[in-house]
């Protein structure tokens, strides 16, 4: 096939790395440094949405893949498609689930989703009554957009008043923080579920789990992800089962319902605890770093299945299984927060030899005939192995051949699964 992918960070390189090893011909846009090593990049601005649609129709491909979140709830498969384009990716009215929690929250709660208690507020007086119906410090959340950084797990109450008022009062995350979700913080596990579907039919990938907390020991503010690894142990076959008849299929009838069927990757963030599953959030697209791991374990091709769920001819029998695989992220110094670009990068040839290794690059560029930093989260460094063990090693033995000025990444992804 030809395929064009929209987006320009790791989980887009991932996706275009996956079908061009698969033997399909790839265009990303607007793509990156990085990417180009694997797929023909075209310089695009992805808030233009109109260009957007007319590079997609000059390349005339098979299908269009639209990574980002962003243009997802600003109608870009929309656009796609009225221009007679196949396209995997939600409408805006479906991509809503995820660019406004406190919509989500209300979707969960008309159809019986299982959750945890929230309350949706719009100023800090309202926001420090709602506090006080809460026995424990609640998790604070801007509805809107923020780049997997809008989310505070407070230790305290007083915690939970600032990342309140940061949001309302301090515009922390501007637009997207002018509603606030105040929601009963969950206990137990998290993992990420990956659904691909037509909008009736669907195909679960190996779930995974993300490593949010900055540091070591999950320490630290949230991030974008610091890593990730696959398949994730605490949703076992069980656990699936259950989340399939009590979330993703209720999911996906509520959203035909409303009028608004959902076509591409439904990414369900899940708490697991004692064997039960609650929704922590939904996202309109493959997330990252995770779908790193799966897609380089991935053991059968995926992009014959992502063409039939935009041709709403998903075929749900499908087995989509996975080798173990570990996701370690590079970030640059001074992230999640304000970040300098330009911090040289050492040793990507050497890691690119390693055998069942591969660099996957999310905000890197280059210069003259090296690689420096251009955003928050560098690199993913990938790798995989016979068992989940081998798979982080191997990761780490490529980490040690890497270095980012000034940069820094976790030492303990994936440990939590490796206790007995």
């Amino acid at each position: 096939m030809r395929i064009v992918i929209f987006g320009s960070g790791g989980r887009e390189h991932a996706l275009a790395w996956r079908c061009v090893s698969e033997g399909h011909e790839v265009h990303v846009a607007p793509g990156s440094d990085g990417i180009a090593a694997d797929a023909t990049c075209h310089p695009l601005a992805l808030t233009d949405l109109a260009a957007a649609t007319a590079l997609a129709r000059a390349l005339a491909p098979d299908l269009v893949i639209v990574g980002p979140e962003q243009p997802l709830v600003d109608g870009l498969a929309d656009r796609l498609r009225a221009a007679g384009l196949t396209v995997f990716g939600p409408s805006a009215a479906a991509a809503e689930l995820e660019g406004s929690k406190a919509v989500a929250k209300a979707f969960m709660a008309r159809h019986n989703i299982p959750t945890a208690r929230y309350v949706r507020v719009n100023s800090v007086h309202f926001g420090l009554e709602a506090l006080r119906e809460f026995a424990t410090p609640p998790v604070v959340k801007a509805s809107g957009l923020a780049a997997g950084k809008g989310v505070t797990v407070a230790e305290t109450f007083a915690e939970a008043e600032l990342a309140l008022r940061a949001c309302l009062e301090g515009q922390a995350f501007g637009g997207a923080g002018e509603t606030v979700v105040l929601e009963e913080r969950l206990t137990g596990e998290e993992a990420s579920l990956f659904v691909i579907t037509d909008g009736e039919r669907w195909l679960c990938l190996p779930p995974a789990q993300d490593h949010k907390r900055l540091r070591d020991g999950d320490h630290g503010p949230n991030t974008g992800g610091m890593g990730a690894y696959c398949p994730a142990p605490v949703c076992d076959p069980r656990v699936l089962a259950a989340v399939e008849a009590e979330v993703i299929g209720p999911t996906l009838a509520g959203l035909r319902a409303e009028g608004r069927p959902f076509v591409g990757c439904l990414f369900i963030g899940l708490m697991i605890d004692d064997g039960r599953a609650k929704v922590i959030e939904y996202n309109a697209r493959f997330g990252d770093p995770e779908i790193q791991p799966v897609l380089f374990g991935l053991q059968q091709p995926i992009a014959a299945h992502l063409l039939a769920a935009a041709r709403g001819r998903l075929d749900p029998t499908a087995a989509l299984l996975a080798m173990p695989a570990a996701t370690v992220v590079f970030a640059a110094a001074g992230y999640p927060g304000r970040v300098e670009p330009g911090a040289a990068i050492t040793g990507l040839a050497t890691a690119a030899d390693m055998p069942e290794v591969k660099v996957f690059h999310a905000g890197t560029r280059r210069e003259g005939d090296g690689w420096v930093t251009a955003g928050g989260r560098v690199l993913g460094v990938c790798a995989r192995g016979p068992t989940l063990a081998a798979a982080i090693a191997r990761a780490y033995e490529a980490c040690a051949v890497i270095e980012v000025a000034g940069g820094h990444h976790r030492s303990d992804i994936g440990a939590r699964a490796l206790v007995p």
